[in-house]
């Protein structure tokens, strides 16, 4: 047998045994769920084998709402730890696990506690909106969370004039520009995997592409945004494209949602505006790491009691303003 031969052989072999391995994941993970009462809940960034095993599946708002309501004894939140932090607010008696310790988000970690307590010594009385990206203590000194797709309707509905926005600066600013009789005060903080596209990205892979819709996460830088057919959170953009006339259709946000989208509508074409747009954290969840979790029950995620009791109340106002 020549090495060509043998590698191709070899690699077939691998390919049979990691299908197979897969297989008895899910089952294993399927068989445990059941014994330990647990819901899977996972991002649209996972990876599809994680998808595919999960419950739920959806943006964070969504989830939120999913963990706030749920009845299950145990939730396994394939995301990142703000996601896992939000489920154990919501939902305090519940054992929450987040399969990989390490999956942060960088975002959430541009403002701490501190730093907001200090913006908001310089501005006294002007109410805080967080981003669901944030931490836990964040979410305590702030008066009202939102997500992308009710960030909008969150600050509009304040009667202040003045708003401070933390700490994605980008979403914030697109949404001052929706309601210009207020004034955002931003936090200049931002998704370091959405701010890697540039409006030259949109330029040119619009030239590719004339035909298509361009459909933007606000997450995006401002210029970026300006270039979209469509701006939205990750379940807005799925459901665009769910529901338009268009075939083509180029995603400008992560790549996770492209994949759901080539899954879910095989008639149409869905292209990645920028190659970059790979969450590392999200994508550090892997099968293994949620059978893990339900078998070994890592990791459990806790929140101090008198910072998720405060956290929990901006939480409640979020899901109020569905």
């Amino acid at each position: 047998m020549n090495i060509k031969n043998f590698i191709k052989i070899s690699r077939k072999i691998f390919l049979v045994e990691r299908v197979k391995n897969l297989l008895d994941l899910k089952i294993e993970i399927q068989k445990m769920k059941q014994e330990r009462n647990a819901v899977i809940l996972a991002h649209n960034y996972q990876l599809a084998e994680v998808q595919e095993v999960a419950d739920y599946v959806g943006d964070s708002f969504y989830l939120s709402k999913i963990a706030a309501n749920i009845e299950n004894d145990v939730i396994v939140f394939c995301g990142v730890r703000f996601m896992a932090e939000t489920a154990k607010i919501l939902s305090p008696q519940k054992v929450v696990l987040l399969p990989e310790k390490d999956a942060g988000c960088p975002l959430a970690e541009m403002i701490t506690a501190d730093a907001l307590r200090e913006l908001k010594g310089e501005y006294p009385g002007v109410p805080v909106v967080c981003y669901v990206n944030s931490s836990a203590e964040v979410k305590a000194e702030s008066d009202v969370c939102c997500t992308s797709s009710n960030a909008l309707k969150v600050v509009a509905s304040l009667p202040n004039h003045r708003v401070i926005f933390v700490p994605d600066g980008n979403l914030g600013n697109y949404i001052a520009r929706q309601i210009p009789e207020k004034e955002l005060i931003l936090w200049q903080g931002h998704c370091v995997t959405h701010a890697k596209v540039k409006p030259e990205d949109v330029r040119m892979v619009r030239a590719q592409y004339p035909e298509a819709k361009f459909l933007i996460h606000p997450e995006c830088h401002p210029a970026v945004v300006d270039l979209g057919d469509f701006v939205g959170s990750t379940s807005e953009i799925i459901r665009y494209a769910e529901h338009s006339d268009a075939k083509v259709f180029v995603i400008g946000t992560e790549i996770g949602v492209v994949c759901h989208l080539r899954t879910c509508l095989p008639n149409k074409q869905f292209f990645l505006l920028h190659s970059g747009l790979v969450c590392p954290n999200m994508k550090k969840t892997r099968l293994q790491s949620v059978y893990d979790a339900l078998r070994h029950n890592q990791h459990e995620i806790n929140v101090e009691e008198s910072i998720a009791r405060r956290a929990k109340s901006t939480l409640d106002r979020m899901l109020a303003a569905e």
